[in-house]
């Protein structure tokens, strides 16, 4: 039950990640890439501070202790360095995906990005960690079914694709460090300390390369608002409390998702329709997934 509840989290993440790239794409015509991610980090991590809050007087009611609450926060020192390690990551990663986006067509990104699907058991092998079989055949499933989907053009590798797939390894190596955090410390803190960190670090080169106007961020308040609340805040917050004690391979294959929702989201907003061949991708997609969840099911079941 534990397991499918994580599941559903990162199902729902993908979804608000999904949408979120109708957002990116209009906030990108106001502001620049550096800006629009230092911005909408630095709003995710405000928006988790009355989540925060909450949480602690919704656990205090609940009949927890202080001394539970501070064993399940974990160590100040391991929260703190998870957080600035993730932030760092995600900074860069998300950097590389707004500048590819501008050099590169949309379907080209989408498959590129997810990349990270077969990347992150690639990068696994390194640390250790083993990969079952079926999550082989679930990876290409899922690959083929996102080539399916996204590629409308024979694939070359310009400067945007480039800065896309670098984006793809960076954000694999931010599913690892998550997977690595994420068990030893209080998901919702490292999510606000990670969104900080990231706004930070973006900020730098914000004022150096863009010279951000308030104007240009009023005009952009809507997308931004959505990325920084949705898509920061709650999505990111949800990648965290999903991939806690998860497979990190499935939880890559759920979160990879985001192109077959991104697709749907222009469908219903944008009123773009769904070719056969992209409809074949999604089933491919789900296929991979529900394939990717069998084993851990006998297995419990036995």
């Amino acid at each position: 039950m534990k397991q499918i509840k994580n599941n559903l989290l990162l199902l729902l993440t993908a979804l608000i990640w999904g949408c979120a790239f109708v957002a990116q794409s209009v906030g990108m015509d106001y502001v620049g890439p550096f800006t629009f991610n230092s911005v909408r980090c630095m709003v995710g991590s405000v928006v988790l501070l009355p989540v925060i809050f909450l949480m602690d007087s919704w656990k205090r009611k609940s009949g927890m202790s202080e001394e539970e609450m501070k064993k399940e926060r974990g160590d100040k020192k391991t929260l703190l360095t998870g957080g600035i390690c993730c932030g760092v990551v995600l900074a860069a990663a998300s950097s590389l995906q707004q500048f590819g986006i501008l050099f590169t067509t949309v379907g080209k990104a989408g498959f590129i990005t997810a990349m990270y699907i077969v990347l992150v058991p690639i990068l696994g092998i390194f640390l250790g960690k083993k990969i079952r079989p079926l999550i082989l055949l679930c990876v290409f499933m899922a690959v083929l079914g996102l080539y399916f989907l996204c590629m409308t053009e024979k694939l070359s590798l310009g400067i945007g694709d480039f800065l896309v797939l670098l984006c793809a390894l960076v954000f694999s190596v931010h599913i690892l460090v998550i997977d690595h955090f994420s068990p030893l410390v209080d998901g919702v803190r490292m999510s606000a300390i990670q969104f900080l960190t990231a706004g930070i670090v973006c900020a730098v080169p914000m004022f150096v390369w863009e010279n951000p106007h308030m104007a240009d961020l009023l005009a952009a308040w809507m997308p931004v608002l959505y990325a920084g609340v949705m898509s920061c805040g709650v999505a990111y917050t949800l990648q965290i409390l999903g991939q806690k004690n998860a497979d990190p391979t499935v939880a890559s294959l759920l979160l990879s998702l985001e192109s077959v929702f991104s697709v749907l989201a222009g469908w219903v907003i944008l009123g773009q329709k769904l070719s056969g061949k992209e409809l074949f991708g999604c089933v491919l997609m789900f296929g991979a997934i529900i394939l990717a969840q069998l084993p851990e099911k006998n297995r419990r079941q036995s």
